[in-house]
C-alpha cells in the first residue's frame, strides 16, 4: 500500500534551521505524535471528571455525578457536545422554549447539545457519563447552581 509519500531510513535533518526533513518529505509542520495520553482528574462538588483526550479539534470525558447531585443550570456558547450515560439513570433536564423539559436517561442512551440550549444533568443514581465535544472547556455560562457557582466557570 502508498500514499506517494517517499520513506526511508535517513534520520531527520535540519539541525541548522533548514526545514526537517525525512526522507525528503518536511515534517516540520506534522501533527502531533500518536501514542499514549496522560489523562486527568478534576474535582467537582457533584463528584469528579476525567479528561482523558483534549485536542484542538476535540475533548473526551468521563463525568462520574454522585447518586442526587446535580451539575449547574448552564449552556455554552461555542460549545457543541454530545453524552453517553454509560452506567446509572439521571434526569437530564433540556430548554423546550421557556421551560426546562425533563428527560430521563438511563444506561446506553446517548444526547445532543447545540450550543445555546440550556441543560442539567441530576444523578438518579451514581453516573458515568462519556462526553465528547468541542475543545472549548472554559465555555459554560451559569444561570444557577446549588454550589454556588452561578456566574462563573469555576471547576
Amino acid at each position: 500500500m502508498t500514499d506517494g509519500l517517499k520513506r526511508d531510513d535517513a534520520p531527520v535533518s535540519g539541525t541548522n534551521g533548514d526545514a526537517a526533513t525525512s526522507g525528503g518529505v518536511d515534517i516540520s509542520m506534522a501533527p502531533p505524535a500518536s501514542g499514549r495520553v496522560e489523562a486527568r482528574i478534576v474535582p467537582k462538588p457533584w463528584g469528579h471528571e476525567t479528561i482523558w483526550a483534549h485536542t484542538d479539534r476535540y475533548v473526551g470525558k468521563i463525568l462520574h455525578i454522585k447518586a442526587g447531585e446535580a451539575l449547574s443550570v448552564q449552556y455554552h456558547e461555542r460549545k457543541d457536545e454530545t453524552i453517553h450515560l454509560l452506567s446509572g439513570t439521571m434526569i437530564y433536564r433540556v430548554q423546550d422554549g421557556d421551560t426546562l423539559r425533563d428527560t430521563n436517561l438511563a444506561s446506553g442512551e446517548s444526547f445532543r447539545i447545540v450550543p445555546g440550549t440550556v441543560h442539567q444533568m441530576e444523578a438518579i443514581t451514581d453516573c458515568d457519563v462519556l462526553e465528547v465535544s468541542t475543545p472549548e472547556l472554559d465555555d459554560v455560562v451559569r444561570l444557577t447552581d446549588r454550589y454556588g457557582r452561578e456566574g462563573t466557570n469555576a471547576p
